[in-house]
């Protein structure tokens, strides 16, 4: 096997326990959410699960592994069974990149505690970055990705059904977005941002 095929390999070996964790939870998060808020559409569909193969979206899922940042299969709710549509459709949006952040949180303080080698660091250490990347990238408003449907739900009515008519493009803009480097210089300053305060409060939690 040629060098450079063997590092994308290893690569890839190395990235998709951390990005599976990572989708895996972050939509069982949404899914659970609508659940507990009367929904059970993502029940009845399989989808409140930790089998990650039920989460991943194969376009989603090639951006993440070759670009750092991606999405997953959305998971279906229906907000009519919702008390409050607009809250219950914002609880359910924010539940995947809080939960990303928690786990983003969990591993670097992880790696502080148990100063861990090898494998395990590796595992701990792109688990931190990729949830941090992955929450980041799903607060940027641009369908299908979480923040468009956090800014849907503090829309007045009228606005938001002039919103939803541009979704059909939002793959296309990502696309472009990733492509042409875009995505980077907008994430890149939040991402370091959320990262180095983490590691600053790890730190002293752990007395280092």
């Amino acid at each position: 096997m040629p060098s450079s095929l063997n590092q994308i390999v290893t690569q890839i070996v190395y990235i998709l326990p951390a990005l599976l964790v990572s989708v895996t939870f972050h939509e069982l998060a949404h899914g659970y959410v609508a659940y507990k808020l009367g929904d059970p559409t993502a029940k009845k569909m399989g989808r409140l699960t930790l089998n990650p193969i039920k989460h991943l979206d194969p376009m989603g899922t090639a951006m993440l592994i070759f670009f750092r940042f991606g999405w997953a299969k959305p998971v279906p709710y229906n907000p009519n069974y919702f008390k409050n549509r607009k809250q219950g459709t914002f609880l359910v949006a924010v539940a995947g990149p809080l939960t990303n952040i928690v786990l983003a949180f969990i591993a670097v303080v992880s790696i502080g505690l148990f100063t861990p080698e090898g494998v395990v660091l590796i595992f701990l250490s792109l688990l931190f970055q990729f949830n941090i990347i992955f929450a980041v990238f799903n607060l940027l408003p641009v369908p299908p990705l979480d923040g468009s449907k956090i800014v849907a739900s503090i829309l007045p009515d009228s606005v938001e059904a002039t919103f939803w008519q541009w979704e059909r493009y939002g793959y296309i803009a990502l696309i472009i977005l990733a492509v042409t480097g875009m995505i980077t210089r907008i994430i890149n300053p939040v991402y370091q941002w959320i990262s180095q305060s983490f590691i600053y409060i790890a730190n002293i939690l752990v007395g280092g």
